[in-house]
């Protein structure tokens, strides 16, 4: 068994002691990769819930499926030689293995099951708390997302449909192995109406933004870039400016210790010295990444306390422009890891921290 699993199963059971709970049940692909240090047991890529589930005791632990999935998991997936016992039901038969095995003990799981607490936001935090080896797999994952980003809108022309730009940036991303689990394309007036802009047949003329959450080993990273083609308008560059000001202001007030409320009280306060007071109401800003795009989406007031290690994606935006990257918090500062080398830039100010944040790309 690696380093990385041993770390984890000793996190899971401290986890479980500190809940005061006998076995852990976790059933969410999310989860299924963070217990097994990156195993995949999706077949649907949008789905929450994998075709296993885990079960974990302080003695013992369980990949419960079904005869279809139970060789892919054990032998590619590697789940038999790191030591996990494998259950397999026949893919047609009612399979009551979980129910037995939790039969009787105080549990927990990562959702709804029977006979079990609802622990779903304590074991999001927790996926939050990343291991060296988990950090070390994040720099690399945001390097490839970056590639992805930069070879992908620097491709695209006036012309092209948002779903031949939402292929092309997929191409680049699923290239690198990191598989595109947010792909969100708008061109021109869709970006000033639309905060999650699904992809349509809309052609580009000027303006397009793309946004990436690329999973890799269960891991995901997030960036948006956004590309204008002629003049840029100075009430556009304007509003860019003042977005990747209040992404400084994220960057900079997320340090260990403090909590992502005060955090979101800083953001709230460049909003409006920028003259967009009422912006964020528009948006989620971020929070926590790990497992999932976000493991915790952050609001005002929220308690929970930013650790070193942890890897955040904030993404403020103001109608119209957007800011995001995924940032690695270290003891001593903050990690950009999602930078494009040769990208354009603008050097804002967040207290007494300059920083360079990216502009919008002029072709």
């Amino acid at each position: 068994m690696s380093l990385l699993q041993n770390e984890r199963l000793e996190q899971i059971r401290g986890f479980m002691a500190a809940q005061g709970i006998d076995v852990l049940v976790l059933q969410r692909v999310s989860s299924f990769a963070w217990a097994t240090a990156g195993a995949r047991d999706y077949v649907n890529t949008a789905s929450s819930d994998g075709v296993a589930t885990i079960v974990i005791t302080p003695d013992a632990r369980y990949v419960v499926t079904n005869a279809i999935e139970a060789p892919r998991l054990g032998q590619e997936e590697g789940l038999e030689a790191a030591g996990w016992e494998l259950r397999a039901a026949p893919w047609y038969a009612t399979d009551s293995t979980v129910a037995d095995l939790i039969a009787g003990k105080r549990a927990g799981a990562d959702g709804p099951v029977a006979g079990a607490r609802n622990l779903a936001k304590e074991v999001a935090w927790q996926r939050s708390l990343l291991l060296p080896g988990e950090q070390a797999r994040f720099r690399t994952l945001g390097q490839s997302c970056a590639a992805a980003m930069d070879e992908a809108i620097r491709a695209i022309q006036p012309g092209m449909s948002e779903y031949e730009i939402a292929a092309r940036l997929a191409f680049e991303s699923e290239g690198r192995g990191a598989q595109a689990i947010v792909n969100l394309i708008a061109t021109d007036e869709r970006i000033f109406r639309y905060r999650h802009p699904l992809p349509t047949g809309k052609k580009l003329d000027r303006y397009a933004m793309l946004v990436l959450c690329g999973r890799r080993e269960g891991l995901v990273c997030s960036i948006t870039r956004l590309v204008h083609f002629g003049k840029l308008p100075d009430e556009l560059r304007s509003k860019a400016m003042a977005t990747a000001q209040i992404d400084a202001t994220f960057i900079t007030a997320t340090r260990p210790g403090r909590s992502l409320g005060a955090v979101f009280a800083d953001a709230q306060e460049a909003y409006a010295q920028a003259g967009f007071a009422d912006e964020w109401q528009l948006h989620h800003q971020g929070g926590p990444t790990g497992y999932e795009s976000r493991e915790v989406i952050a609001t005002p007031g929220a308690k929970q306390i930013v650790a070193a290690g942890q890897v955040y994606a904030w993404n403020p935006s103001i109608t119209g422009a957007k800011s995001e990257d995924t940032i690695l918090v270290g003891e001593s500062g903050n990690e950009v890891l999602t930078t494009i080398s040769g990208w354009p830039t603008w050097e804002v100010t967040a207290g007494s921290h300059t920083l360079t944040r990216p502009a919008i790309l002029v072709v």
